[in-house]
């Protein structure tokens, strides 16, 4: 976080997508192309180099891939400040894969937040989703400039649930009470262990509505060209059918549409990797030796096994 210590350690790194494919480019062209390809694949990426430092355009990506309380909005934030602070608004742009099935209220409206602040910025956001991207996931998809997304990625699911277990009546048959104090009528509404009344569901079942409105509304300020009575039904829709209803704007891989902005653009990766603890190195050097050691073992004992057996068959009268 911005003005917080980060809990665990973390660093930051970029990476040059253009200078990574080019590197794989030549690897493979010196092994299967002639001299001569070779030499206008050197002369074509000369090429292309020029060009894009003549167009002086930077695109930054960023990776978010969430959970049921979004916990990766703890790195996109620090990466977007990151961009705010360096890259130029109105000629870079950013682009976000995203791949979320949606989660907890708050943590997907800060989230969401986080992307809002590039788009008031003035970057280019293009949103690209090649699994899913649903319900508070499509809530931060909906704020990019323009949504990408595979033939069968899955977007869309406007609407909210809330689904709660109640074990009051397990407690009840091994007397087990359960007692919750609150002060305000509605401080609770529903609880897992005590005994939920017809004032409290409805109460919920009241909430639930306006948190879809909400949802909606945010949806409609940034995808005005969707028709909300049919995509706010809590449905969601592959890839076609998303495009048939505005919900996403292209259908492509983000590998597709990544490699077609190489020739013109600088394309930086930046991703947040959490540094990890002493423990966890000391594990992680562990597990190293095993897997080093137990092809050893297995081997010797493969081995042994293998004499034993050669042995067990000389011992053997072939007439039994």
């Amino acid at each position: 976080m911005l003005f917080q210590l980060p809990k665990l350690p973390a660093e930051i790194r970029v990476s040059h997508l253009n200078a990574r494919v080019n590197e794989q480019r030549k690897k493979i062209a010196q092994t299967t192309a002639s001299k001569l390809e070779f030499l206008q694949l050197t002369q074509q990426l000369a090429k292309e180099a020029r060009a894009r430092k003549k167009n002086n355009q930077k695109v930054y990506v960023l990776d978010f891939k969430g959970g049921t309380a979004a916990s990766a909005v703890d790195n996109i934030r620090e990466e977007i400040t990151l961009i705010l602070a360096t890259a130029k608004a109105g000629r870079d742009r950013v682009v976000v894969r995203l791949e979320s099935p949606g989660g907890m209220v708050h943590g997907y409206g800060l989230a969401a937040a986080q992307l809002v602040r590039l788009r008031d910025a003035g970057f280019q956001l293009t949103i690209c989703v090649d699994k899913v991207a649903a319900s508070g996931g499509y809530m931060m998809a909906c704020i990019g400039s323009e949504i990408i997304a595979a033939p069968f990625a899955v977007v869309g699911s406007i609407g909210v649930v809330a689904q709660v277990p109640n074990f009051n009546r397990l407690l009840k048959e091994h007397h087990v009470d359960f007692e919750l104090y609150t002060a305000g009528q509605f401080k609770r509404t529903v609880t897992m262990f005590g005994e939920n009344t017809p004032e409290g569901k409805a109460k919920l079942e009241e909430e639930l509505p306006q948190r879809h409105e909400l949802f909606k509304h945010f949806v409609e300020k940034y995808r005005s060209q969707l028709n909300m009575e049919k995509v706010a039904t809590g449905e969601h829709w592959y890839g076609r059918d998303a495009l048939d209803l505005n919900l996403v704007d292209k259908l492509q891989t983000s590998d597709e549409y990544l490699l077609g902005l190489l020739p013109q653009h600088d394309v930086y990766v930046i991703q947040t990797r959490r540094k990890p603890t002493l423990g966890e190195k000391i594990g992680l050097r562990a597990a190293h030796i095993a897997d080093q050691l137990v092809p050893t073992v297995m081997h010797k004992v493969m081995e042994s096994l293998s004499k034993a057996n050669a042995n067990l068959v000389q011992m053997r009268d072939p007439k039994l």
